[in-house]
This record gives structure tokens, sequence and C-alpha cells, in this order.
């Protein structure tokens, strides 16, 4: 699970969703004046230069944020993203691609926190030095699944955790399952949002998790999109964020922000010539 770098993948099209709809619910449930409690169970060191050698060797980016980057006409829900991954561009040029920590970071208002959790030993010391004197974040060393049990429920009653695993281990959605389980039973009304592949002979989507965690109805929002051929990663040919007590504000700008992004969806057909 180690030999995992978030780096060799910064930026690239399942990025751009995944932190796109990030905002997207931050900005619903900032809506209301009470601390929000963020965690980022897999946090990874915020910060990639798309130069280094590790985000050089599949170039990712150029399939992902790099198609997005000269386009004057977004809808809000992309503009909100991409003025966050130029807040870190400073002079108009991409260079750099924020992660979920600084994402997060940079719209937290006072009343908010932030914990990050990471296993990686580099990516542990990345954090800790970029956010060794702020005291809006934490920085948990160690299992983020295990951490929910620690950090939840949220001291406001209000709170968002982003599941954002790696999909190396065979046993994923099963420790997901048990950590989501914990987690319900102590505080069944948060927020969660679960990033996942799609990936050709390979099952790695929660299907089974509504079932199992008894989430019925509006509880449970799956999101899911296929990238158009020239920004399949390998055998990844997609990927969802699946939601459970999406608020409701929020539910009409993702499903918008979905049919943008797919590759099925008669919208991105009319938006493509843009992108290339």
């Amino acid at each position: 699970m180690l030999s995992y770098r978030h780096a060799f993948h910064a930026g690239n099209p399942a990025d751009v969703f995944k932190h796109a709809v990030l905002l997207v619910l931050l900005r619903a449930m900032q809506h209301k004046s009470k601390g929000i409690r963020f965690i980022d169970t897999h946090a990874g060191p915020a910060l990639y230069a798309l130069d280094s050698e590790f985000a050089q060797k599949n170039r990712e980016h150029e399939r992902g944020i790099a198609c997005l980057w000269g386009r004057t006409q977004n809808s809000p829900e992309l503009s909100d993203y991409l003025d966050q991954v130029r807040a870190h561009n400073r002079d108009g040029q991409l260079m750099n691609y924020p992660g979920s920590p600084l994402l997060l970071r940079g719209l937290l208002r006072p009343q908010d926190e932030l914990f990050l959790c990471e296993l990686h030993p580099s990516e542990q010391r990345a954090l800790t030095e970029r956010f060794a004197v702020d005291r809006q974040v934490t920085i948990h060393s160690g299992d983020g699944y295990a951490a929910l049990a620690k950090l939840l429920p949220p001291p406001t009653g209000r709170g968002l955790t982003l599941i954002d695993p790696p999909f190396e281990l065979k046993s994923e959605l099963d420790d997901m399952e048990r950590a989501l389980d914990r987690a319900l039973d102590r505080y069944g009304h948060g927020v969660y949002a679960i990033w996942y592949p799609l990936i050709e002979g390979r099952e790695c989507t929660p299907d089974r998790l509504p079932n199992l965690l008894g989430l019925d109805g509006e509880r449970w929002l799956d999101l899911r999109i296929e990238f158009p051929p020239e920004q399949r990663l390998g055998r990844m040919h997609g990927c969802g964020m699946a939601i459970i007590n999406c608020p409701f504000r929020a539910r009409l700008p993702l499903l918008a922000l979905q049919s943008m992004l797919d590759h099925r969806s008669d919208r991105l057909d009319e938006t493509q010539a843009g992108i290339q």
C-alpha cells in the first residue's frame, strides 16, 4: 500500500472530477454558518509540481487539468474549481496542481477545521512541513479509516469526509465498508464523499454499499463518468464519486457537473471542441 504515490496521477481526469465535486459539496455546506469539520482520509502531500519526475513519468495531467486550462467559458462549478487551481499558478502557466488538502484549506472559514490523514512517511512529512503552523489544520499520521473513530462526530455536528483510497489492496471495499459502518454508527447524518475508479477487468465500484449500510433513497447519490478515449488512463476508463447524505443544495450542481464531464453525455459532445 505504501508504494502508491499521488504525484504520479496529479491533475488527471479523475482528479478533475473528484475535486470539482468536492468543492461543490463544500460550497453547499458553507451556506450555513456553523463550523464544519473536513476530514481527508487519504490526503497525499497537498501540492504537486507538474514538472517533477513523478508527474512527468506518465504526464496524466495532460489528459486532465491541461485540457481545461485555456478555456474561458465554463460552468459555475468548473469555474470555481479552476479558480482554486489558478491560485497556485500565479503567472497563468500550469506548473502546479493542488490536491484536496490545499483545495479544502483555501476555502476554510475561521469556524471550519481540516483533518488530514496519511500513511506514507514522505507524504506525511510534506503535509507537516506545509501546515506546521496552521491552527486550522491537524495532521493524522496513520490509517485514515481508523482515524474516523476518533474524529467523528464533529463537535459542531457538521462534517464532510473525503474517502479517496488508492485501490491497491483487494480488500479496499471491505475495509471501506467496515470503516463507513462504524462512522455512520457514530455520525449517521454526516456527509461522506467516496471516490472510486472504473477499471476494465476489475471490480472497484461501491455498488453493494447502500444495501450493506442501509442507505435508502436520497441518502445515496452515485455520480459516475466515462473519460473520452484520448483521456483514458490505461485500463481506467472512468471514475465515480458516491456521496452519502448529499446536501440538497448540491444535488443539481453535481448532476450538471457529471453531465458536463461524462463522455457519454450529449452535453459533453457539444463542448468537446473547446477542450481539444
